[in-house]
């Protein structure tokens, strides 16, 4: 997977991300902790995807940290219920 940040600034980052998937996954997860915008868009499918995050209060940095994690204990969570 290729990440390539386009614009970053305190409380807003513009990346150029190939995977749709973990965008959709970071989007819902930055939505839920009340990231102040969250959004991507590709222009083709062979193009990679740009998104935009925006925050008010924490850093993008924070804000993504904190969705990494809380997507980590969800997925802990998911295969520890896989292997009863």
């Amino acid at each position: 997977m290729n990440i390539e940040i386009l614009k970053q600034e305190k409380n807003e980052v513009e990346l150029k991300l190939d995977n749709t998937t973990v965008a959709e996954i970071l989007r819902v997860y930055l939505d839920k902790q009340g990231a102040e915008f969250v959004a991507w868009k590709r222009d083709h499918p062979a193009k990679p995807l740009l998104m935009r995050i925006q925050t008010s209060g924490k850093t993008v940095k924070k804000e993504v940290s904190d969705a990494v994690s809380a997507i980590k204990s969800d997925l802990d969570v998911l295969v520890k219920g896989l292997k009863k």
